[in-house]
């Protein structure tokens, strides 16, 4: 199969994720770049261009996995598969607390580090968003209870 992505594969992933990070979120209309396709196994890991997998994610999210599958997580030094949004609840792996995403379990751990949920820069711009009563929104919230 194909790595490319088409504008009906694209709206499908994006409509599916109600237009928010399936990371961290964020409304792709609420961040500077916007949101773009993420393969969450990287086709350099045998994953495949379809939608199963396939999730919706922010420029930030999606830089910072890169084609990365896992990390090791301190102190258990073991490796750690990411959150997978195909096959997870957000709220068994992470919890919001105020602006701040915390990792509920080492799946939450690994993701939350090598994502950069809490860097100052992401904390602020939630922080932002959720004075102005844009995050979480109504559809993030509902996939919180989820």
């Amino acid at each position: 199969m194909s790595s490319y992505i088409n504008n009906d594969l694209r709206q499908l992933i994006a409509m599916r994720a109600a237009y928010l990070c399936a990371y961290c979120l964020i409304h792709e209309s609420d961040t500077s770049h916007g949101c773009q396709v993420d393969h969450i196994i990287s086709l350099k890991h045998d994953g495949v261009t379809a939608p199963e997998n396939l999730a919706y994610a922010c420029v930030f999210c999606n830089r910072h996995k890169g084609t990365d599958v896992g990390s090791v997580v301190w102190p258990t030094q073991q490796f750690v598969r990411f959150y997978n949004p195909r096959k997870d609840r957000w709220t068994e792996h992470f919890k919001l607390d105020g602006a701040l995403i915390r990792p509920l379990t080492d799946i939450g751990k690994a993701t939350a580090q090598i994502f950069g949920f809490n860097h100052s820069d992401r904390v602020l711009e939630r922080q932002v968003l959720m004075a102005i009563g844009k995050y979480p929104g109504i559809m993030a919230k509902e996939r919180m209870k989820q």
